[in-house]
């Protein structure tokens, strides 16, 4: 049965990618991992300069998918009310009984687009990622839950930060994945010019339902992990940490101010197993938490000054732990062991 949903899986993650490829040029990893953190229920911060297509990107994504869509432009006058929604005054027509109603606001949509979420003030920031955890809002004393499934996938600009309000560690913590979207090759964005600036368009066409999405979800959880892979997820995060750690690594007590929380290791072992899945394996390997760890860690780690005037990147740590923690190594209470000669 399980098999059954898998091969189910691939097909659509397969047939998804191609529609999204009829309008997006380029970017395929990008894609794959939006397409990965969708099969695990997880939210995507999207980091990247305007214009290179995200709002696009999101908007095919949901359409692909038949789901509902909506886009929240973030401003700094934006209250929290505007998103969640609000109670109004309701007056009945004949009776003229008053009484309140909830008005629902545009984080009730299964994908949410939160673009520049680094513009608006801390408030509405925190009712966006509330909303995100626990996939309900408050309002009037009462909650409202959120439609199933429920995406948020934020941007931010990395080019302009006056007047902005950059989100805290620990709500970024709440993402799953920082996807980083770069500049098109010069082959790629001629193909954009012709695409473009033409007078055809193309549309996209739906091929999974909200159920079935649903189902192949619960799916991706039901692959099996070995004791080995968790080790080397958990060791993997704990290794990047320095503070109330017995022997930190050493590069990364030399560049690293704060590490990755349990959440990193959570979302390595749910990464990897939509990794495996679309890789066509039935188990997960420890190459499928490699293949998911860039993502999952680049907005977990503090990187100091020191690392920052030399412009080592997180990114750049987490290439030397994937490169140098030793799989083999059982973490038991302490951190992974680090391969002979590194």
């Amino acid at each position: 049965m399980l098999e059954q949903k898998l091969e189910r899986l691939r097909d659509v993650h397969s047939r998804m990618k191609t529609e999204l490829q009829r309008v997006i040029v380029g970017q395929d990893e990008v894609l794959d991992e939006l397409l990965l953190a969708l099969l695990t229920r997880g939210h995507c911060l999207l980091v990247g300069v305007p214009g290179l297509a995200k709002t696009l990107m999101i908007s095919s994504l949901a359409r692909t998918m038949d789901l509902s869509f909506n886009r929240i432009q973030f401003t700094p006058d934006l209250m929290p009310s505007d998103i969640t929604g609000t109670e109004l005054l309701h007056i009945d027509p004949e009776t003229s009984a008053r009484s309140f109603r909830f008005e629902a606001g545009p984080l009730f949509a299964n994908v949410v687009l939160a673009d520049e979420s680094n513009r608006t003030p801390p408030k509405t920031q925190a009712a966006l990622l509330e909303a995100m955890q626990e996939r309900r809002v408050t309002s009037g004393g009462h909650t409202h839950d959120l439609p199933a499934p429920f995406f948020v996938l934020a941007t931010q600009n990395p080019i302009e930060q006056e007047g902005t309000y950059p989100l805290p560690e620990a709500q970024l913590d709440r993402f799953m994945f920082m996807v980083k979207v770069g500049y098109p090759t010069a082959e790629e964005e001629r193909e954009i010019l012709k695409r473009t600036t033409g007078g055809a368009t193309d549309d996209i066409q739906s091929v999974v339902s909200t159920d079935e999405l649903i189902e192949l979800q619960s799916a991706v959880r039901e692959l099996p992990v070995a004791d080995e892979v968790y080790d080397f997820a958990l060791g993997l995060a704990r290794a990047t940490r320095v503070r109330d750690v017995d022997d930190p690594i050493g590069f990364v007590k030399e560049n690293v101010t704060w590490g990755a929380g349990p959440r990193a290791s959570q979302y390595l072992v749910l990464g990897a197993k939509a990794h495996a899945a679309i890789a066509g394996r039935s188990a997960v390997a420890i190459e499928d938490v490699r293949a998911v760890a860039h993502p999952v860690l680049r907005h977990r780690i503090v990187t100091n000054f020191q690392a920052q005037a030399e412009g080592i990147s997180s990114d750049h740590l987490i290439g030397r732990l994937i490169d140098e923690v030793d799989p083999r190594s059982s973490v038991g209470a302490g951190l992974p062991g680090v391969k002979q000669g590194s």
